[in-house]
């Protein structure tokens, strides 16, 4: 049955034409590779089977057209507009398409209206396409959201964005997320070989014979993306038929191909899935994996700027006192690149990575401070002692500031052992502790031995004053 679609320009839009292409013969010259190939059903998807699989609850809600609110998260050619071709063609609904890009608040509230007054006068559904949702901004959101509630509409929306960060909290807690993989290559692979066995949709009618390194190419090209892998051997086999030949390989296909350009958004997800890694595989001390995520920022375009800011940062709070080099390194690595610029500037950023990788690691610093933090959150605004309040003035001194305060410097070692640094409330709490790794192992030596003395000179005075208690008793007769 054909669905009901509903579209901005008298009923002509975008799936409207895909259906009728989909179910009628083509001119190849026409129509992209790309688009022929676009899966009929369910069974002619590749890829995805964790969402999509015989069985998997996405798929039995697409075939008993019961769909609840569904966000399609994925990178380009994951196959985000595939799956909503397939629900319209499913669906008894009426569906209807509608671009963030193109459509504004106005659009948004005639389609709602539509579909409230068909759910009350004739008790039918529509489920909504919203390709590219992260571009809606918040009052187009707020529309969606009252609609969404009631159920008068299902929604649907696609994105390549994290819809934790572009999509309403609101609107996102009644939508289900559905998070599309990058096609795996042998995945790819398979359906480029569907496509030059397919002599009415796809390039069969050349009579193309492919090789299998060939093909593995193309794939490891497209980096997920069925639409590139398409389109990449439409390409090569243009150019094999323009040179009268019919044989597919390696050779034809590096000829016929620009490099390929690296997934990575400065600002999107994969931006921030890049970064998560360089920061992780330093922490796990993996420099080789370090390299190649630093690699793939600066091979897409990232500013080497942001990446040793990255650098200064972790130096801090991953390394910290384990090595207090690593934050002087990373320091200098920023000062040498701007000195330098590119490529030389390479140098200090692999050098700085590597030597951050393998640095041993301690948070200790940060976690003492949020224990910190916690204290003065609890407690509030505790008074400072006496002792430690400054004496510099007659008046502060005929208060009592700074009296009994012991200069340490003065001391035996430059350690006053007995004198107190806290809020009496938190004497005793502990906040740094050194884990032991590489200079830290020595900090926590030296703690030891520091709360030694002040514990050995605490307990002088509770012997002394014990013993002047003792002197000042009766004799027992």
């Amino acid at each position: 049955m054909r669905p009901k679609t509903r579209g901005r320009g008298g009923g002509d839009d975008l799936f409207t034409r895909a259906l009728e292409r989909d179910t009628a013969k083509v001119d190849p010259l026409a129509t992209p590779l790309a688009e022929r190939m676009r899966p009929r059903d369910l069974d002619e998807l590749v890829g995805q089977a964790r969402v999509l699989g015989p069985g998997a609850p996405l798929r039995r809600a697409i075939e008993r057209d019961h769909l609840p609110s569904l966000i399609f998260w994925g990178p380009p050619g994951a196959g985000k507009t595939t799956l909503a071709r397939l629900i319209a063609h499913a669906t008894e609904a009426r569906f209807v398409p509608f671009s963030a890009v193109l459509g504004g608040v106005p659009e948004i509230k005639e389609i709602l209206g539509e579909a409230r007054e068909g759910r009350a006068y004739r008790r039918a559904r529509t489920i909504l396409f919203v390709d590219e949702i992260h571009r809606f901004n918040k009052a187009q959101q707020d529309v969606l959201l009252p609609y969404v509630e009631d159920g008068t509409v299902t929604l649907v929306g696609a994105t390549t964005e994290n819809p934790s960060f572009v999509v309403n909290a609101a609107l996102l807690s009644r939508c289900r997320v559905v998070r599309l993989e990058p096609i795996a290559p042998d995945d790819l692979v398979r359906l480029l070989r569907r496509a030059l066995a397919d002599a009415e949709r796809g390039l069969g009618a050349l009579g193309v014979e492919a090789e299998d390194d060939a093909l593995e190419a193309i794939a490891a090209m497209a980096q997920g993306d069925a639409r590139r892998a398409l389109s990449a051997l439409e390409t090569s086999c243009d150019a094999l038929v323009d040179a009268g030949a019919t044989r597919l390989t390696l050779d034809v296909v590096k000829a016929a191909q620009a490099a390929p350009g690296l997934r990575y958004d400065k600002k999107g997800d994969e931006h921030y899935g890049v970064v998560s890694a360089f920061i992780k595989s330093m922490r796990g001390s993996d420099p080789d994996a370090a390299l190649y995520w630093m690699a793939r920022m600066l091979e897409a375009g990232e500013d080497p700027l942001f990446v040793l800011r990255r650098m200064i940062i972790f130096a801090s709070e991953d390394v910290g006192n384990a090595d207090p080099r690593a934050l002087t390194i990373a320091i200098a690595a920023d000062d040498a690149f701007r000195r330098m610029g590119m490529p030389e500037g390479l140098h200090p950023l692999a050098q700085a990575c590597t030597f951050l990788a393998t640095a041993p690691k301690s948070n200790a610093s940060i976690a003492a401070y949020h224990a910190a933090e916690a204290d003065v959150q609890a407690h509030g605004a505790l008074g400072v002692p006496l002792h430690l309040r400054p004496s510099s003035t007659s008046v502060n001194r005929a208060e009592g500031f700074g009296e009994g305060y012991s200069y340490a410097h003065d001391e035996e070692g430059s350690f006053s052992a007995l004198q107190r640094y806290r809020p009496e409330p938190l004497e005793g709490r502990r906040y740094y502790a050194p884990k032991g790794a590489g200079y830290e192992a020595q900090i926590a030596q030296r703690l030891e031995a520091w709360a030694r003395r002040r514990d050995e000179a605490r307990a002088a005075i509770v012997d002394a004053e014990a013993t002047e208690r003792r002197g000042d008793e009766p004799a027992k007769r």
